[in-house]
């Protein structure tokens, strides 16, 4: 496999938002002239189809398609709309999906339940076309509960369809232990520039196998050290890395060149 070009990796950004309306060309020029690769989620129908128009006109950029857990409360997950996305070479993953129980409003237990159906529903289409999941979880009052329902529901469904699982945890906020028992399950770990100016993420990354470790922008979010406080974009993805490498206490070449693996690796990137 030659990757020569590609010297990084964001698993995770959105450069289908309105936040790159004006210079998503001098956008992917950075990156192409760092040697970096993205992967561009969706939220919805529109951003998937969005997401995906983005990586088929760009060479390193892939798409991952899907229904966030809450900010499209309204939106309903259907097969037949996705179908012909998923399709695309360039979709890598299915996502971002799973539950997000820190701003239920309202009838909760409704709340939870509307999730739950809709992240299984993705969770059977990503089996079905043999695609990584791209999971969102947040927690809520209760420390560790949506991560609790998340697995079981991916517990489940992977055991009845008889498949391996496949995917990463989208910027993790979970205890290790947690981080672990995903891990054990088959997922993958991603990190956001947030680990440049908090610590509360040094003790998993510590503690975790380098080739189970993702990094990621969630551009144009949480944007790291030196950039805070600007518009983040996929080029910061390197800040994320050199972190990881300091925390870890491992050299940085060694740690760059496994986290350009396990993306290739765990999304099927080909280059």
């Amino acid at each position: 496999m030659n990757f020569k070009s590609i010297r990084y990796i964001d698993i995770h950004s959105h450069l289908g938002f309105k936040d790159y309306d004006q210079d998503l060309k001098e956008v992917v020029k950075r990156m192409e002239s760092s040697g970096i690769s993205t992967i561009t989620i969706g939220m919805d129908l529109e951003s998937s189809r969005e997401a995906v128009r983005i990586a088929n006109e760009n060479k390193n950029i892939f798409a991952c398609i899907g229904v966030h857990p809450a900010d499209k409360k309204d939106f309903v997950f259907n097969e037949s709309d996705f179908v012909e996305l998923v399709k695309n070479p360039k979709v890598v993953a299915i996502g971002e999906c799973g539950l997000d129980y820190f701003r239920i409003t309202g009838d909760i237990e409704a709340e939870k339940t509307r999730q739950k159906k809709e992240f299984i529903k993705q969770v059977e289409f990503a089996i079905k076309y043999n695609k990584a999941l791209m999971l969102h979880v947040r927690d809520g009052i209760m420390s560790g509960e949506a991560y609790q329902d998340a697995f079981d529901i991916l517990n489940s469904k992977f055991n009845i369809l008889n498949s391996k699982p496949k995917g990463n945890m989208h910027f993790f906020a979970g205890s290790l232990n947690i981080a672990k028992k995903f891990i054990d399950l088959g997922f993958t770990i991603s990190f956001t520039g947030v680990i440049t100016f908090a610590k509360q993420y040094d003790e998993v990354l510590k503690n975790i196998p380098l080739d189970k470790i993702h990094a990621e922008t969630d551009s144009p979010y949480v944007a790291p050290v030196p950039y805070r406080g600007k518009r983040n974009e996929p080029t910061y993805v390197i800040e994320v890395v050199k972190k990881i490498a300091e925390i870890r206490g491992e050299d940085f070449e060694k740690v760059r060149i496994q986290l350009l693996e396990n993306a290739i690796r765990v999304f099927g990137l080909t280059f």
